[in-house]
């Protein structure tokens, strides 16, 4: 699920999400993967800025150690319960993350892993919840980096992925603002499956499977 994402114009995210503040620069990118610099808005001394965050979590506590695991998705289902993730979540550090689009796979009864490319009826910009965390290393080095919030999977896209049952927590725009702003406790019931009349699907070619591939051809629809 979502294991890349397509993130659109930067002058439609700023339209979209309408940041008080930009500190990003990006391109409109096709084949975004775990580890890219991706753009993210979040709250800073009460302020939304537009910033540019490594996709992949690496916990405060650890330090900049790449080793002690950085997380690309967390289920919403794990937020108060983790050890890893609590602190992050109880201190407010959420982020809305823009999307055009995003890639799922089925695998076919050839055993073979067709790839899908997902975008939202009538909406240019999918902005998806995500939380973020800021760790250090011994050389002083600062990593910001972000992890995409789950939900169950609607089930338009159950009937397509074969690998897992979630998908990525799609808000809705008037929820926004709310997200970035409130408590735990009412920015929690936020995170809803999104209804399958919100997004269409199509299969696309398995060159999004290289990295070496990022152009506007990897969301053509295919045979």
């Amino acid at each position: 699920m979502c294991e890349r994402y397509v993130v659109p114009d930067q002058g439609l995210a700023e339209r979209e999400l309408a940041p008080e503040s930009t500190w990003w620069r990006f391109p409109a990118s096709f084949n975004v993967a775990p580890s890219r610099y991706v753009p993210a808005v979040r709250l800073h001394e009460g302020r939304s800025e537009a910033v540019m965050m490594r996709w992949g979590l690496i916990p405060g506590w650890a330090k900049g150690d790449m080793s002690a695991g950085h997380w690309l998705r967390l289920s919403s289902a794990d937020l108060e319960r983790s050890r890893l993730f609590r602190g992050p979540w109880l201190n407010g550090r959420r982020c809305i993350l823009p999307f055009a689009g995003f890639y799922t796979w089925r695998l076919t009864p050839a055993g073979y892993r067709q790839p899908y490319f997902v975008r939202a009826e009538g909406r240019p910009v999918l902005t998806v919840a995500a939380l973020w965390d800021r760790t250090e290393t011994e050389d002083g080095d600062v990593i910001e980096g972000c992890a995409i919030l789950t939900v169950p999977a609607n089930g338009m896209l159950s009937s397509i992925q074969t690998a897992t049952g979630e998908m990525p927590a799609i808000l809705d725009p008037k929820d926004c603002q709310a997200w970035l702003r409130g408590t735990p406790a009412s920015a929690r019931p936020l995170l809803r499956t999104a209804p399958d009349t919100l997004l269409r699907s199509h299969a696309v070619s398995p060159r999004i499977n290289s990295l070496s591939c990022d152009d506007e051809a990897l969301v053509r629809a295919v045979a």
